[in-house]
């Protein structure tokens, strides 16, 4: 009888395991072109002059790896990390930045995030959505604050939206 139970019971953990064997071996996923994430960041950059901002725009892939940075020429020294930080932010957490900031306040369960070795929790870091998949981010620094930040980069998005939806 203890056999028998056994023997059932390794026959439902087997039949549990096959279906996690049997999933696909490789993953699919989109991604930016780099001309696209290229002229994401023109844009962005153009939308901050336009506002009179001197900025640095980054644009991270899905994993949070740079594909485009551009500084301004007057933009601060610190502004080409700080972008890089908010899109890696942004991108890591699949949260804009500007959402984090209200998030990870002193008292709040997620406070602990704005401890994280590279997370920049400052306004300026959009995701970037295409068909419902995330596709990477978007960071601005330099702007005079967070809204400001998150203009410019919405202003970026929005002239590839065309380009990214499918």
């Amino acid at each position: 009888m203890i056999v028998r139970n056994s023997m059932a019971a390794l026959a439902v953990v087997l039949a549990l395991v096959a279906p996690a064997g049997a999933q696909e071996a490789l993953v699919t996923y989109k991604s930016l072109s780099p001309e696209v994430a290229l002229d994401l960041a023109r844009a962005a950059l153009a939308d901050c002059r336009k506002r009179g901002y001197q900025a640095a725009i980054a644009v991270v892939d899905r994993f949070g790896v740079t594909q485009v940075m551009l500084r301004d020429r007057f933009a601060g020294a610190h502004t080409p990390q700080t972008a890089a930080g908010k899109a890696w932010t942004a991108v890591s957490f699949r949260t804009n930045t500007t959402e984090l900031v209200a998030l990870t306040q002193p008292g709040m369960p997620q406070a602990g995030l704005r401890g994280l070795p590279g997370a920049v929790i400052l306004g300026g870091g959009i995701v970037i959505e295409a068909g419902g998949s995330l596709v990477g981010a978007v960071g601005v620094s330099g702007a005079p604050g967070g809204d400001a930040d998150d203009a410019c980069a919405k202003a970026g998005i929005e002239t590839v939206r065309d380009k990214i939806d499918f």
